[in-house]
């Protein structure tokens, strides 16, 4: 097969997922991820962000719907779809009575592919696992057995890697890692897909942040877009004097209040030409409303995944 490296490297079009009970988990899911992109899926607990990648993964079927993974259907050509992908869960299935080494040995042969000693080891010493190499896997803690998971997800060489909450519950050691071998997948070809809880990781991490919410893709758009297009500003002026109202004449202001009456906090769209900020000032200073400090403050990633989460889908566009 001759891979097109402008095409999309998963292309999910139109999937939807009903279970037997009626619960509809997936509604008309259309998404493209690119070759060599780290693409962070956010969502709420139940969102539906497992039950997409199981089903791209070929773990979980869809009721409707197709589904590309490095050219091949994942229903048609499963074996060959399935190969190109690497999964870590967010289960820890690996209380074995098997070896680290013998896992992963067992593993990469399990998609075909030749013995690569040099290989595996390379993957164990990044994951700080070379000396556990012939430990039982089940004696290892659950810090190491994450390690192990992330391992054999990419004891086969995978060009697409899917990170399912993969930092839940670990120490930070084990995070740094982590993502320290992400960037290296990432500068080597290797495309990632990663949910997490923790949307700070997602902010640092991500290309492209895709946001599913109640079974919908709410939103997909490169990080640094959807950052500046959702993304305000805020002015906390403290007041010198506390107050307990904003007055009336302010009403036509994007203020708020604190709850302690102590300072007053002004929101603008940092992308507009004009933030109004000297007008505001004018307009407090008239109102004999005096100040002792000011700071500004930005949006983060969270405030606008929250924000999303609480809008109608669509409100973006």
């Amino acid at each position: 097969m001759t891979t097109n490296n402008s095409a999309p490297i998963i292309s999910v079009n139109g999937v939807n997922k009903r279970y037997a009970g009626g619960f509809q988990a997936l509604k008309d899911i259309n998404l493209d991820i690119k070759r060599g992109e780290i693409f962070a899926l956010l969502g709420p607990n139940g969102a539906g962000k497992t039950t997409l990648i199981s089903i791209i993964c070929g773990i979980v079927k869809a009721t409707s719907g197709t589904i590309i993974a490095d050219g091949y259907d994942t229903v048609r050509d499963y074996r060959a779809a399935r190969a190109a992908i690497g999964l870590v869960p967010q289960e820890l299935h690996t209380d074995s009575f098997e070896s680290v080494w013998a896992t992963l040995k067992f593993s990469r042969g399990l998609f075909g592919k030749a013995s690569n000693a040099a290989y595996l080891e390379k993957v164990l010493r990044d994951l700080s696992l070379w000396d556990k190499r012939d430990s039982k896997i089940m004696a290892l803690s659950g810090g190491m057995k994450r390690r192990v998971l992330i391992a054999k997800a990419l004891a086969h060489e995978p060009t697409i890697l899917f990170l399912d909450e993969p930092t839940a519950g670990v120490d930070v050691e084990l995070r740094h890692d982590m993502w320290r071998m992400v960037r290296e997948l990432r500068a080597q070809g290797t495309t990632v897909i990663l949910t997490t809880h923790y949307i700070e990781e997602a902010e640092d991490m991500a290309d492209r942040i895709g946001v599913i919410n109640k079974g919908e893709l709410i939103v997909v758009e490169d990080k640094a877009v959807l950052m500046r297009k959702l993304g305000q500003k805020q002015l906390t002026l403290t007041l010198r004097q506390p107050m307990t109202r904003i007055p009336a004449e302010l009403a036509g202001w994007s203020l708020a209040l604190t709850n302690d009456g102590h300072a007053l906090v002004y929101s603008f769209d940092s992308q507009e030409e004009e933030t109004r900020i000297a007008e505001l000032l004018r307009a407090l200073s008239k109102h004999g409303i005096e100040f002792k400090d000011l700071r500004t403050s930005e949006s983060s990633l969270e405030d606008i995944f929250v924000s999303l989460v609480h809008q109608p889908k669509g409100a973006l566009s």
